[in-house]
């Protein structure tokens, strides 16, 4: 299987390079972050939660072993990330947008930063993202 992350970034917030990081890194583990939370029973165990539920399908079990192929594009508004989100949703991929809350940039206005979609077949990525400027 040919398996990838596309992170995309929006270009004209000017944020600081630490802070697309950080938001890329919250797309990046947004699926595992939602089925965790989804799938975990709320049965403390010693300084966690207990797991026991949680089932890797065989795309995300593939990207998370295989090296978790991530490239990272840009976008230029807002528009372009909502337009860029409702094509991957249509296509059922998995994406997930990013909304920073605000506490260190954006003047305490929630902003929505970036999306992931993946990991899911590169083909069926790049029918959404293929036209876009690498970050």
């Amino acid at each position: 299987m040919n398996i990838k992350q596309v992170i995309v970034i929006r270009k004209d917030l000017s944020m600081r390079r630490g802070k697309e990081i950080a938001q890329g890194s919250h797309g990046s583990l947004a699926f595992l972050k939602n089925k965790l939370l989804n799938e975990c029973s709320n049965q403390e165990v010693n300084y966690g939660l207990r797991c026991d539920n949680v089932v890797l399908d065989a795309v995300e079990y593939d990207w998370l072993v295989n090296g978790q192929k991530k490239i990272c594009v840009a976008v230029q508004s807002e528009k372009d990330l909502i337009d860029i989100f409702e094509k991957a949703s249509d296509a059922k991929l998995p994406v997930h947008l990013i909304t920073d809350l605000g506490l260190t940039e954006f003047d305490g206005v929630p902003t929505k930063t970036c999306l992931c979609i993946g990991p899911a077949e590169s083909a069926e990525i790049d029918k959404i993202t293929g036209g876009l400027r690498l970050y």
